[in-house]
């Protein structure tokens, strides 16, 4: 049976084969195949794929197929070329016009955002012609926001004024911001094809990868933190990546904080309700609105667990429908139950001792992350500390064994 699919999914393997059939046509000297035979033989190959394909990641795995055998026709590896030309999609056309772009095609939705994919005609880069190279139109991810119409702790004037600071090789790049009709505030991003999250469904990337992907989130955290930025975020969605290996980039600053923004809140008053489900720490569970960066630290301790072993699995369960309750019972059902010995800044927050919980003892690490060698468990315990004072900070990740062993 084939995959559940939507349309802008096929679209995407459609556009990312024609692109690379045209281009091992031209370096194949076959100048006469047009785009409009790339085209049918793109369609061609991404429906036989579908049709052929059990589930997802057997469809992926087709197109993928495909798309290595243009790519070695065409020489991509021996050639110049610009940051991913091989999933450079024709956009459909009837899109809408945002400022400068015109032919906006919807991409995704957020909580108080649209996501439109257009094209910047004025390129970035060069890609392979007969004779030599040019630039090329680069594809452009632009975030319509209504700043009136959004609850704290979404802000996107804000988020413009945090990316401006937080320019950085592992920080997704704010191209330019501009106002539209209507009080609509909208941002513009290089298009990254992937997420982590993307990623991780097809389950952990091999060990040089996991290095590279958790070497690049820290350095981006160390630099988000040295600004007194705290993300507020940080989950595998919002790291986006240019290829499937990488490089990485920290996204969606919408509800991060900083003290020196006068849209932030008070230090000592901080709103509770941010973080993803899985990826929110003990803490914010129980009423600490004076957090700090170690709240970003303790998520990237999730994401690592997923990277280095568990994949599209979360290392903590909030249940179907994201209860803190349930997620405070997968936390203490494999850390341990903490008491104030383990955990002393209990004491200081106003929900802990409400409740009555079972006393569990922690798992065996080898069991929470099977396969997994001892310095990648030695990373994730750093970093999912019930003590927020005693995480690993994101500027210590150079001293840990598991980036030094794989360096």
């Amino acid at each position: 049976m084939p995959p559940n699919l939507s349309f802008l999914d096929r679209f995407d393997a459609i556009s990312r084969v024609q692109v690379l059939f045209r281009q091992a046509a031209l370096v194949l000297a076959r100048p006469d195949s047009s785009a409009n035979d790339a085209q049918i033989e793109a369609t061609s190959i991404e429906q036989t794929a579908f049709d052929s394909s059990d589930n997802l990641q057997d469809y992926h795995s087709r197109i993928d197929t495909a798309i290595r055998g243009f790519a070695s026709n065409s020489s991509v590896d021996n050639q110049p070329a610009g940051p991913d030309e091989d999933e450079f999609p024709v956009l459909p056309t009837g899109g809408i016009s945002l400022g400068r772009y015109t032919n906006a095609v919807h991409h995704n939705d957020g909580l108080f955002s649209e996501v439109y994919k257009a094209v910047a005609h004025d390129g970035c880069g060069v890609t392979i012609k007969t004779g030599g190279f040019e630039k090329y139109p680069c594809l452009v991810a632009l975030k319509v926001t209504n700043p009136s119409a959004m609850e704290p702790p979404h802000d996107s004037v804000r988020e413009v004024r945090l990316l401006d600071r937080a320019r950085h090789e592992f920080v997704i790049e704010l191209l330019e911001s501009f106002q539209q009709s209507g009080g609509r505030l909208v941002l513009a991003f290089p298009f990254m094809q992937y997420t982590l999250d993307d990623q991780l469904r097809k389950g952990s990337p091999q060990p040089a990868h996991q290095n590279s992907i958790l070497s690049q989130l820290m350095q981006g955290l160390e630099y988000i933190h040295s600004c007194g930025i705290i993300h507020r975020d940080i989950k595998p969605s919002n790291i986006l990546l240019r290829s499937t290996s990488g490089p990485v980039y920290i996204s969606d600053f919408g509800i991060a904080w900083s003290a020196d923004d006068p849209s932030s809140e008070p230090a000592d008053k901080k709103i509770m309700d941010v973080g993803t489900t899985s990826y929110r720490p003990p803490e914010l569970l129980f009423g600490k609105q004076w957090y700090d960066s170690s709240l970003d630290m303790w998520a990237a301790g999730c994401v690592a667990a997923q990277v280095v072993s568990l994949g599209s699995q979360t290392l903590f369960d909030s249940g179907d429908l994201g209860s803190d309750l349930a997620l405070i019972k997968s936390i203490f059902s494999t850390l341990g139950t903490p008491d104030l010995k383990i955990w002393p800044e209990a004491k200081t927050l106003p929900d802990w001792g409400k409740m009555a919980f079972v006393e569990y003892p922690p798992q065996l690490w080898a069991g929470v992350l099977p396969g997994c060698p001892s310095d990648a468990i030695e990373l994730v315990q750093k970093l999912v500390v019930y003590e927020s004072g005693n995480r690993m900070k994101a500027n210590e990740w150079r001293e840990q064994s598991f980036f030094a062993s794989k360096a």
